[in-house]
């Protein structure tokens, strides 16, 4: 049982990922996106978070900071990934956000954020902001760099603030 226990020493921060396990016939749909948290859509009000893994986190923790409405979509698979979800939810806010852990430079976030702002253009009220790791080529074992490396709920948070008064 010694996965078990690993399981549920998680990660500090992704407290709410616990689960119970489902029933044999539980399946996620694959290629589909989940949205996390729900926000009414409102011009210069509200934000689109798309992201995976840790970034669900980050970007919950985060929106308890931001005045403002943050609906957050878990895309759940890059491949395939929901690209209807994606344009509908972008284009319905018209400020998008992706983040990821990866460093954003030629990734897959910074590849997203390309097709929404071509597939939405006419929609978007900002660029769509990418939110990643600093360019390093690895995550360094100290802790403090480890934090200074990677995104947080805070360094979310500012760019939250700063695309919704864009």
């Amino acid at each position: 049982l010694e996965h078990k226990g690993l399981y549920w020493s998680k990660i500090p921060g992704t407290d709410s990922a616990k689960t119970i396990e489902p029933d044999a016939d539980y399946a996620i749909p694959f290629g589909k996106g989940h949205i996390v948290q729900a926000a009414k859509p409102e011009a210069g009000e509200s934000l689109c978070v798309i992201t995976y893994g840790r970034g669900v986190h980050w970007a919950l923790e985060a929106s308890q900071q931001v005045n403002g409405g943050v609906e957050i979509v878990d895309l759940r698979t890059i491949v395939p990934v929901d690209e209807a979800l994606i344009a509908e939810r972008s284009a319905a806010h018209g400020r998008v956000m992706v983040i990821t852990e990866e460093p954003v430079a030629n990734s897959f976030a910074q590849s997203l954020a390309g097709r929404i702002q071509a597939a939405c253009f006419d929609s978007l009220d900002a660029p769509v902001a990418v939110i990643g790791s600093e360019s390093t080529p690895a995550i360094p074992l100290n802790s403090t760099l480890e934090a200074a490396l990677l995104p947080s709920a805070d360094k979310v948070a500012k760019a939250m603030q700063a695309l919704l008064a864009y």
